[in-house]
Order: C-alpha cells, then sequence, then structure tokens
C-alpha cells in the first residue's frame, strides 16, 4: 500500500535509512488505523441516505422562493438544483453530497454532521508553521501567543453566519480577523500595539485577503464610551465576541521550558510595556478590569450572541492553584445577561515537550488552552 520506491527515495533524502522499518511500520499502522476508520464513515453515510430515501422528498426549488433561496448558505445555493427538501417537517435540505441544513438554524450556516463535530469537547490541532499552512506565521510571530487563523476560522463559522460582525478588542497580530476573513465574515479589531496591527495588515496582504477594520487604542478606555463602537457598527450589532486577553502578569514573569531552550533567554514578554496595558495587571485588578470589559462590549452584542474567550491557566504555586480559567467562569458568570454555556480545551500537539522537573518531582507541560463560552440573554 505503500510506494516502496518513493518511499525509500524519502527516506535516504532525510538521512533516516537506520530507522526504514521503524518507520514504515508506523506508517503502516496509520494507514490502517485511518483506513478503518474511513471505511467505518462510508458505511454510516450510506445507512444514513438509506433511511433517508424512505422519507418524503421534495425538490428545494419547488417550495422555496428566490429570496428564500438568497438567504440559505452558500453551499446550499450552490447545489440548489439538485437540493432536496427530506421528511415532514419540510425543514431539512438535504444537497447531492448528503449534506443537510436545518432551515430554522438562526446561529450559523453549518451542515448537521458540522454541527455536531464542533460539539467534541477536545480540539487537538499540529498547525504548521511554515509554508502554506503557516498563514504567514513568519510574518506574525512577533507576537508571543499568535492564535492560528485555522481555528479562530474553526469557532468563528458555528456562532456566526456569513457576513455576520466579529469583534476582537484584544486583536495581538490578528488571528481573528483573518480567521473572519476566512469565512467571509466582517470583523473589527482593537490594540494598543501599533506594531501588531501594522503586522496583522502586512499577514493580510501576503494572503490576499479582504482587510478587516483596525483600530489602535486602550481598548478598555475605548468601550468606555459607548460611541466609539457605535460609530463602525453604523446601526448593526456584534454576533461574536472573540478574544484572547493578556490575562494578567504572565507574560511578565521569567520564561521556562522551551522558552529558554530556542532563545537561551529568560527574559520576560509582556506585549507591550504599558501601564493600562492587562498583561502588566495583577490578577485581581485584572479581574475587575476585564469584567468591565465584557460588559461594555455586550452593549453592541445582539441577543443571543456568543462570548468566546481564550485562556491558559498558570502553573500551581505553594497552595495557589492558579485555575484562571475558572476565575473568569465564576466572575463573568455573575453578570446578569450572561449565562455560561461550556468550555472546549484546545490542545495544541506542535508544542515541544520539556522536561519539567525532572528527575524530582511532577510538572505538568500545559499544551492547552481554555475556550470560554458564553451567551447573552
Amino acid at each position: 500500500m505503500i510506494d516502496n520506491t518513493e518511499f525509500l527515495k524519502l527516506i535516504k533524502k532525510k538521512k533516516l535509512e537506520d530507522f526504514e522499518e521503524e518507520i514504515k511500520s508506523a506508517l503502516e499502522s496509520n494507514l490502517e488505523k485511518t483506513l478503518s476508520e474511513k471505511i467505518k464513515e462510508i458505511k454510516n453515510r450510506r445507512r444514513i441516505i438509506s433511511n433517508d430515501n424512505l422519507k418524503d422528498h421534495i425538490p428545494a426549488k419547488d417550495l422555496f422562493s428566490e429570496t428564500e433561496i438568497k438567504n440559505l448558505p452558500y453551499w446550499v445555493q450552490e447545489d440548489i438544483d439538485q437540493a432536496q427538501v427530506i421528511g415532514k417537517s419540510r425543514n431539512i435540505i438535504q444537497v447531492s453530497n448528503g449534506k443537510k441544513y436545518h432551515v430554522k438554524n438562526r446561529l450559523n450556516d453549518l451542515s448537521g454532521g458540522e454541527w455536531t463535530f464542533f460539539l467534541n469537547s477536545v480540539i487537538n490541532t499540529r498547525y504548521l508553521t511554515s509554508g502554506d499552512e503557516g498563514f504567514a506565521h513568519h510574518i506574525r510571530k512577533i507576537h508571543p501567543s499568535p492564535k492560528p487563523p485555522q481555528l479562530m476560522r474553526q469557532i468563528i463559522e458555528f456562532f456566526t453566519k456569513e457576513n455576520d460582525i466579529v469583534f476582537d478588542y484584544f486583536m495581538g497580530v490578528g488571528g481573528s480577523l483573518l480567521g473572519s476573513s476566512l469565512s467571509n465574515r466582517r470583523a473589527i479589531g482593537i490594540d494598543l500595539n501599533k506594531n501588531y496591527i501594522e503586522a496583522y495588515k502586512e499577514a493580510n496582504k501576503f494572503l490576499n485577503l479582504p482587510e478587516q477594520t483596525t483600530i489602535q487604542a486602550d481598548s478598555i478606555q475605548f468601550l468606555g464610551d459607548a460611541q466609539n463602537l457605535e460609530k463602525c457598527l453604523n446601526g448593526e450589532q456584534l454576533s461574536l465576541i472573540l478574544i484572547d486577553p493578556p490575562y494578567g502578569d504572565m507574560l511578565s514573569r521569567p520564561r521556562t521550558g522551551e522558552s529558554i531552550k530556542k532563545t537561551g533567554d529568560t527574559s520576560p514578554t509582556p506585549f507591550t510595556d504599558l501601564e493600562e496595558d492587562l498583561g502588566n495587571m495583577n490578577w485581581d485588578k485584572f479581574l475587575e478590569t476585564f469584567h468591565l470589559s465584557v460588559i461594555n462590549s455586550m452593549r453592541h452584542l445582539k441577543a443571543k450572541g456568543h462570548i468566546v474567550i481564550f485562556i491558559k491557566d498558570l502553573q500551581p504555586k505553594d497552595k495557589e492553584i492558579n485555575l484562571l480559567h475558572a476565575d473568569i467562569i465564576r466572575d463573568l458568570n455573575t453578570i446578569s445577561n450572561l449565562k455560561y454555556l461550556g468550555t472546549k480545551i484546545w490542545a495544541d500537539h506542535s508544542v515541544n515537550l520539556y522536561p519539567y522537573g525532572y528527575p524530582f518531582s511532577y510538572v505538568s507541560n500545559q499544551i492547552h488552552q481554555y475556550i470560554m463560552i458564553f451567551r447573552k440573554d
């Protein structure tokens, strides 16, 4: 199943001849696993199609007006000549490849299967930082923790529809703005640091994407005056607030582990040296300031709109458990018209492991971050 000639060429090119059998065994094992999963998927798809064939079918073009069709997701519109409305409820449209869309879906443009996939509480990724899959990482890497546009796109596509507005008032180098452009959404981003905004624009140009609205400002002060954002929205409302805040003084602390390994430097890497930067505040001050920013940003969020927040915990120290995500959930859940819905865990397997504590004590390699999800009532 593996082209032996091409395999040997690659092994020789990588100078891994001594590991030929080990690599081949790993490839065959992964291939067998992938094949098994694909066969299971195909069998399940056949079963669903067989069940659907027993239901009522009406051509979608016979049931929906041209105006109603224009309000359907693009992937349904593109196949509208073949699309069928199935079932007695007449709410399910099935396109020719089997994907289904529920016409009462007011949240997003996803099929039922895509919706279900997103509900997995754990996201495992190993994003590349070079080539096309790096999405201009060579430009965005000036930020201490640039978010992958692919991941942001996945979140944006679940919590918004096409052309909705996404707001990130800690935009950094614009991972959420790039994700918005990749999914045909509009976005507004704010950051204190002019260099980060310029890096976003450079990366955006490199990727040949439509440029989103950016504002250089102290987002806390900016949001304090409701008119500031109202001027940008022109009477519209936000569908999603997607933020990765500089949570307290984490990056103002000396670096450890992989950072030392890469650079030999333990110096802190704060986002800025400005006093008003949340990344330079102690935790209590951060919680107070961040709480107010959420309340102020929610003024512009539509009813049933969502707020999605990234955060990473600190290592426990003495009796301090440092569960930052739990602190934020408890704090924001006290806001009367904001409801906590749950958390996804993002495991970033591109992070190199480091032997913390070896050989004396357990210290976790934290490759995961928490993605906390809230909804405005």
